[in-house]
């Protein structure tokens, strides 16, 4: 039987560190550390998602800045927006919620972003710099997936390490830090042949490829670290993860629940970028 790895519990150590050092920072340096979020439109995930973040800011004692703009605001007053954020000296991370209406070019959006305000690490600059291990911001699921292996104790290194998906927000990057922390990485999609042989060799199982329960029990090594990215419904419209939970923990060694597992890195994390980015503007190391 797998131990869980508890997300909640590992977040919400990386939250009292940021607030503590946030904390420390406006005492000693009068820094107040701000997070602006924008979101276009009217999604309920979205909105879920932005209150989220609002909520995390107070905890740790950021400023937050929200801006609501309706469904119709057109790409052009949007980048003005982003430009004026950019300038914006009490604004340290610039968040544009995805995903944005259809009629707004998102790669135009995140273009136009401050790499030095790029708390998500979308931006192409950013991203190179990942790929080149000379980083300052994460993404910020891989960043939390990271901190929960490290919160099991295995050591990444000489491992054999499987990520099963490939997106520019979460495989790719996932897969960077994985080899960064000097493991053996495979990364596997859609289109892989001979898919359970490859996972059956994965001593650290990372799964992103957004279908329900997709990864079962009989697909594991005994005793991996499994981390679940998804989040799904099942048949019955129950929340759940791209593994098949019930079975998965019978034969891994660490398993991510869903909920409760990935989920609430993900925004501990962002906190920590803010932090990060916030420390960078104000020359402090």
């Amino acid at each position: 039987m797998a131990q869980i790895i508890d997300g909640k519990a590992v977040s919400a150590s990386v939250k009292e560190e940021v607030a503590k050092e946030a904390a420390a920072l406006k005492d000693s340096k009068g820094l107040n550390v701000g997070l602006a979020v924008v979101i276009v439109g009217n999604d309920s995930a979205s909105r879920v998602y932005v209150n989220n973040k609002k909520k995390a800011c107070e905890a740790v004692g950021f400023q937050s800045f929200e801006y609501a703009l309706p469904e119709e605001t057109t790409q052009e007053q949007l980048l003005e927006l982003v430009n004026t954020l950019n300038n914006d000296c009490k604004v340290n991370g610039i968040l544009v919620q995805l995903p944005l209406p259809k009629h707004i070019d998102e790669k135009a959006v995140i273009d136009a972003i401050s790499p030095d305000k790029d708390v998500d690490a979308f931006h192409p600059v950013n991203v190179g710099k990942i790929m080149i291990g000379d980083y300052s911001f994460l993404p910020c699921t891989p960043a939390g997936v990271m901190r929960l292996i490290e919160s099991t104790g295995v050591d990444i290194t000489g491992k054999q390490c499987v990520v099963i998906g490939r997106s520019n927000i979460v495989g790719k990057p996932q897969a960077m830090l994985l080899l960064q922390k000097n493991g053996t990485v495979t990364i596997c999609h859609s289109k892989t042949k001979n898919l359970k042989e490859i996972c059956l060799g994965a001593d650290i199982l990372v799964v992103a490829i957004g279908r329900a329960k997709f990864v079962t029990g009989d697909m594991i090594k005994p005793g991996a670290v499994v981390i679940d990215v998804g989040m799904d419904r099942d048949e019955n419209g129950k929340l759940c993860g791209d593994v098949d939970f019930a079975s998965a923990e019978q034969v891994a060694g660490y398993i991510t629940p869903v909920p409760g597992g990935v989920g609430p890195m993900t925004i501990a994390m962002l906190m920590k970028n803010t932090l990060t980015a916030a420390k960078q503007q104000a020359g402090i190391q």
